[in-house]
């Protein structure tokens, strides 16, 4: 089947939120291990600070030891630096863990990924033209679904990332009205023939795995992946507006046109729910290189199921990723290296987390701003070092 690329996808909540042009010029702070051999991913993160991100922090897992970065202020108004154990949310982060709990109920032989959405959620992908009897959970997984975004939509688009959203940040959304907000249009092209990025895939991943399991999806991810790896830092709020600490702040524009200017807001405190299955989670970077590392290592998935996580589907005009699997990103770098892993934004930060395909060499890192900063130039300087 050849899969075409429909239209722009956000890799982080919704395009709104990606990562543009600086803003102002914070301080930069040394980064812990400096001189240890990642000297050029220091300087990147440097950068994305003189560019007008308030901070970055960040670790690296590889053969030789543990190295953390950050550069910055996690908070712009005591002039705190960020640190090298901040808790930050992960947003689309969420999506690597939704699959592998999905793709471990398979292994299991509790669901087939190739079984119709409409057999676990009958009634829910209806209207418009969508048909949740067309659609296979694999679909969901991948964004071939067609199933169209609700984040996309401008009413929510507008309380999400507009000064509205200092009205509507405790707002609280249940899974049902967010895949009925997508319900409101059509699909974007037939299911399996186009690949577009969309929220309500995973939404609706959610709750198909209530479904199979009894258990909301929250409960699934802590059982099966966050207390087997010992993942203390990493929650899956459902409500919850506050942040754990240790903890930085999170700040945005609040603009749908990405812009370096205007008023600088602090977006720390907002209610997970409206982003749910598809980037509610808080996390670390040494957590999530933990994660990541364990299951491209092969301990969270049998070799089957990996392999079909990493069964891709190519991507074209969003920048540094090239091809999608389930849940799980493919990133070809400049120098020729591939690794492997997923980006998430939503308000007020912005993330990334990848591994070499055998897991042994890992780095995540967080923006405290949604605005700013090159998260390319941070991951080349990490794998291809000039």
């Amino acid at each position: 089947m050849t899969v075409r690329r429909a239209r722009a996808g956000a890799v982080g909540l919704v395009a709104a939120a990606a990562l543009t042009a600086a803003c102002f010029t914070s301080p930069a702070a040394a980064g812990q291990g400096q001189g240890l051999g990642h000297a050029q991913t220091q300087q990147a993160m440097d950068t994305a600070v003189k560019d007008g991100v308030p901070g970055v922090t960040g670790q690296v897992n590889d053969a030789y030891a543990v190295w953390t970065g950050t550069s910055g202020v996690g908070n712009l108004r005591t002039g705190a630096p960020r640190t090298s154990v901040d808790r930050y949310r992960i947003g689309s982060m969420t999506k690597t863990f939704v699959a592998t709990v999905l793709l471990q109920l398979e292994a299991e032989g509790r669901i087939d990924l190739d079984s119709k959405v409409e057999r676990w959620l009958p009634g829910v992908v209806r209207g418009n033209g969508n048909d949740g009897s067309l659609v296979t959970v694999r679909q969901l997984l991948r964004h071939t679904s067609g199933i169209p975004s609700y984040t996309a939509d401008p009413e929510f688009l507008e309380r999400g990332f507009t000064e509205e959203f200092l009205e509507h940040r405790y707002d609280t959304y249940t899974p049902r009205q967010l895949v009925d907000i997508a319900m409101r249009y059509k699909p974007l092209f037939a299911p399996g023939t186009a690949w577009s990025y969309s929220n309500t895939n995973y939404v609706l991943a959610g709750m198909i795995i209530e479904k199979v399991t009894g258990r909301p999806y929250e409960d699934e991810i802590k059982r099966r992946i966050v207390q087997p790896l010992g993942l203390f830092a990493t929650s899956v709020p459902r409500t919850d507006a506050s942040m754990p600490v240790p903890s930085s702040r999170a700040y945005s524009k609040l603009s749908l046109t990405p812009q370096p200017t205007g008023p600088t807001y602090d977006v720390t405190e907002l209610n997970p729910s409206a982003a749910g299955s598809a980037g509610a989670m808080i996390s670390t970077s040494a957590d999530l290189n933990r994660f990541y590392s364990a299951l491209l290592g092969g301990k969270l998935l049998p070799a089957h199921q990996l392999a079909e996580m990493k069964t891709t589907v190519p991507v074209s005009g969003a920048g540094l990723i090239t091809a999608y699997g389930l849940g799980l990103m493919k990133f070809d770098l400049s120098c020729g290296v591939s690794v492997w892993g997923h980006g998430g934004n939503i308000q007020g930060s912005a993330s990334q987390a990848v591994t070499t395909a055998d897991g042994r060499h890992a780095l995540s890192f967080n923006f405290n701003g949604d605005w700013a900063g090159n998260s390319q130039a941070v991951i080349d300087a990490e794998y291809c070092p000039k």
